[in-house]
């Protein structure tokens, strides 16, 4: 009964109830398993279009990875239901604790996500006993859901640092053509910025704030610059192994780019 109090008190969910919970054992590791059951007059909602359908079918019974406490790893089990809905078709219902497919709720992956910007996702994954795979669509479902929500109104300048042989470089590793293209561009305005060829940022661009950089000759102190590009070095280096090009965008967004998170009813940490 303790327990039933303790989640509906940090993790209530509309129409669905926390029916009992079991403390087993297995392969050497305590596991505690918490059954959730449908309220009686609680109607399913089609993953597909998100409105309340009627019921198809029941299938077995899931598990859905929570966040662990007490050095006990904690199971959702919940017996998924099928809706017959007019406009997708027969779909697997949605539901409030875990994405489509998904076996980790998103309390946890919210929770692997805060920890992937202390730790690498392998030290994250060793330590809270998940795996790789779970750290990566947590931090990805973090940055996919911080880059919609965040505001970008107090933005007035855009920055650019050391255009040099590095761009040569990165054009050699690129695939996006959109890529190619931007880092062209920085290498030929690097060289070309003694002719002040300020009609370039207004096409291109249609700001010149680009160009203040140039025009600045370092009358300004680009420490801001330099603790960013070290934050940028050392993410990197905990990075070792992400072998996308993907990965390292996504790791630089999370850990620098100071991304929103929504509120919860209980803070996780």
């Amino acid at each position: 009964m303790l327990i039933k109090t303790i989640l509906n008190r940090v993790q209530r969910y509309k129409s669905f109830v926390y029916e009992k919970s079991n403390l087993l054992e297995k392969e050497g590791k305590l596991r505690l398993e918490v059954i959730i059951k449908p309220r009686a007059n609680g109607k399913p909602i089609c993953s597909g279009c998100g409105k309340v359908r009627p019921g198809y079918d029941t299938l077995p019974p899931r598990s859905f990875e929570f966040v662990p406490f007490w050095g006990i790893l904690v199971f959702f089990i919940y017996a998924m239901r099928r809706v017959n809905c007019p406009k997708c078709g027969v779909k697997i219902e949605q539901v409030p604790w875990a994405a489509k497919r998904s076996q980790i709720t998103r309390s946890y992956a919210w929770f692997l996500a805060f920890w992937a910007k202390r730790l690498s996702w392998k030290e994250v994954a060793e330590i809270f006993r998940s795996s790789w795979y779970h750290v990566y669509c947590s931090v990805e479902m973090a940055v996919e859901w911080g880059r919609k929500h965040m505001n970008l109104e107090e933005i007035t300048a855009i920055g650019v640092y050391q255009i040099n042989e590095n761009c040569k470089r990165l054009l050699w590793v690129g695939k996006d053509r959109k890529v190619k293209t931007l880092l062209r561009f920085f290498r030929w305005l690097g060289k070309e910025r003694s002719m002040g060829l300020k009609y370039v940022c207004s096409d291109m661009w249609n700001k010149i704030l680009l160009m203040n950089w140039f025009w600045a000759k370092k009358e300004f102190s680009s420490g801001i610059v330099e603790g960013f590009n070290t934050s940028a070095k050392l993410s990197m280096r905990k990075s070792y192994g992400n072998r996308t090009y993907k990965i390292m965008e996504m790791t630089l967004y999370h850990r620098l780019g100071e991304l929103p998170m929504p509120k919860f009813t209980h803070s996780l940490f």
